[in-house]
């Protein structure tokens, strides 16, 4: 990192800290629809979405990793509502999310992780596919007019609020699910692309609960923290006494790396309605290009120092680097990088790079996921 990037990355540090209101703050903007057409960027980001859930889910609403063995999670499920929404696909989101509710949501209204052969196999629950299930159902609940969604929204907000959350020297922190929370010597464990600014706007708003808020401010300082020696975030980090210090997975086994997890970081910052977020975003710009393999998009994996650690990309990384150039003001390098991601997609077709260029398109080239009023 540049001495210049490091006081800047210093600075959105400490205005976080403090509490600061940042100047120029935009609110969640009401869902609206095209009314003289779709644009060419919204073609191709409804293309983008319908191959995901034409290759992916299945008729009765299960989203499948095909190249996973076959099996379910429950991002998989909300990312697939996400999708849905933006493509005003009312039957393809009522199967999915029922197929959800049928089959991973728990009797506190968390999601079950995992789901293979016919069942359950991993029932606790991640906070993001929890938080993006309740933003996608509160959207839902605007796009198709039906309150009940709302409602379904609400009790998934209540029950991450209830037991995914954690307060700390941060303030009110959602951690990486309800293993995470800490204690009895253990720290509490995030996974800072979990993080979803524009999501806790969207579901205070919903639910007129306060803590959303402090969840807002807290994500962005796990990333600025998690980050402070680099513009990279890690995939996982623990809440230690002072400082958010990067691990290696829940596991144990490996180092600290800007992987698979972490490439989404940009784009739930790129998206947020707070200028910090945004600019947090903005910081990972120069790293990505440095990082840059021969197809132009970033290596998948990343040392803190920024590093490449392999020799190939991967759709979501490339989405991910796309997200940081728009946050940094280059929106002709962002439509590059989405159209580096499509074709490592087209080579290598996976879920996961199905899904984040889908969603990648609809959030950063198109408000059929909602954007910021006055942006």
């Amino acid at each position: 990192m540049t001495a210049s990037r490091r006081a800047a990355h210093v600075l959105v540090a400490a205005l976080l800290v403090l509490g600061a209101a940042c100047a120029g703050a935009a609110e969640p903007a009401p869902l609206e629809r095209a009314r003289s057409g779709p644009t060419l960027a919204e073609g191709v980001a409804v293309a983008a979405g319908q191959r995901f859930l034409d290759d992916h889910v299945e008729p009765d609403g299960r989203v499948v990793r095909h190249d996973e063995g076959g099996d379910t999670v429950s991002e998989g499920q909300a990312y697939a509502m996400f999708v849905a929404v933006a493509l005003e696909d009312r039957e393809r989101f009522d199967a999915v999310w029922g197929w959800t509710k049928e089959h991973l949501q728990r009797e506190d209204g968390l999601l079950a992780w995992r789901w293979a052969d016919g069942g359950v196999v991993d029932p606790m629950p991640a906070t993001d596919a929890d938080v993006d299930a309740a933003h996608a159902l509160a959207l839902a609940s605007q796009v198709f007019v039906e309150p009940d969604l709302a409602r379904e929204a609400g009790h998934i907000a209540g029950a991450v609020l209830a037991h995914e959350t954690t307060d700390t020297g941060l303030g009110p922190t959602a951690v990486a699910g309800p293993w995470a929370r800490g204690g009895d010597g253990a720290d509490p464990v995030v996974n800072p692309s979990y993080g979803a600014p524009l999501a806790y706007d969207v579901l205070g708003r919903l639910t007129g609960d306060g803590t959303w808020e402090a969840l807002d401010d807290s994500a962005r300082r796990v990333v600025a923290d998690a980050a402070r020696d680099t513009d990279l975030a890690p995939d996982w980090a623990e809440l230690r006494p002072g400082a958010v210090e990067p691990t290696g997975p829940p596991s144990g086994a490996g180092e600290p790396v800007h992987g698979y997890d972490a490439v989404r970081t940009a784009v739930r910052l790129a998206t947020d309605c707070e200028p910090a977020g945004r600019d947090l975003a903005a910081a990972m710009d120069d790293e990505y290009d440095a990082a840059a393999l021969p197809d132009g998009g970033p290596a998948a994996v990343l040392a803190l120092d920024g590093e490449p650690l392999v020799r190939h990309g991967h759709p979501a990384a490339s989405v991910g680097a796309a997200a940081a150039a728009l946050a940094a003001g280059d929106a002709d390098d962002a439509g590059r990088l989405l159209s580096v991601a499509e074709q490592q997609l087209s080579d290598d077709p996976t879920y996961y790079g199905s899904a984040w260029v889908a969603l990648g398109r609809l959030w950063l080239t198109t408000e059929r996921l909602g954007g910021c009023a006055g942006d």
